[in-house]
């Protein structure tokens, strides 16, 4: 279905992870047209995210922006809200359609396109994965449901020859029965409770 290389090129703003406060504050606004498929309930300060029977109890602070049968979830700075765009902090919930449509199995590491969300950080334009995963495993994702876990190491590099590099690891949840996959580039240290922590229905 679509050709894998080491090597992608991924065409990345050059803007900065440091975004105007009116920027940050738009992200912080309920975002408009969430379809009915998202159910989300503020309490204590943390928000129920419902996707595909999985239940999510998070931190309100984070906004989730539906995508057909993904949905991104904004956790931080962004400067483009976009499903694929790369300087947005957060993490990704893929369906099954998706997952079947750029052919992911678990085996390699999830891209869906040349503009995918590979590389967080602005500036860079060269991202590199390796073949071999750091870390694969089973987790928890709430009672009675288990995803393997693989932890991709990569990194990006700067176009030209000043070599710079920034490194980073693409943790991923496979829930294959339950046909979703999680995507987190960011390492968010409250996502594997978060999951972790599910409720089903």
């Amino acid at each position: 279905m679509r050709k894998r290389s080491a090597v992608l090129a991924v065409l990345t703003t050059a803007a900065t992870l440091a975004v105007p406060a009116a920027a940050s504050a738009a992200v912080g606004a309920p975002p408009a047209g969430i379809p009915s498929g998202v159910s989300a309930q503020s309490a204590r300060g943390t928000t129920t995210f419902s996707f595909r029977g999985m239940n999510l109890r998070m931190p309100s602070a984070w906004k989730v922006r539906r995508y057909g049968d993904t949905a991104r979830v904004i956790t931080g700075a962004c400067t483009d809200p976009e499903y694929f765009y790369a300087d947005c902090r957060g993490f990704w919930l893929v369906g099954p359609k998706t997952l079947s449509q750029w052919g992911y199995n678990g085996k390699k590491q999830y891209i869906p396109t040349l503009a995918q969300p590979s590389c967080p950080f602005g500036g860079m334009s060269l991202t590199v994965f390796g073949d071999k995963a750091g870390a694969r495993g089973l987790r928890q994702v709430g009672r009675g449901h288990t995803a393997t876990y693989t932890a991709w190491p990569g990194y990006c590099e700067a176009q030209g020859s000043s070599g710079r590099k920034v490194r980073f690891t693409q943790r991923e949840w496979f829930l294959r029965t339950s046909k979703i996959l999680v995507v987190d580039l960011w390492d968010h240290k409250e996502l594997p409770g978060v999951l972790k922590k599910a409720t089903w229905s």
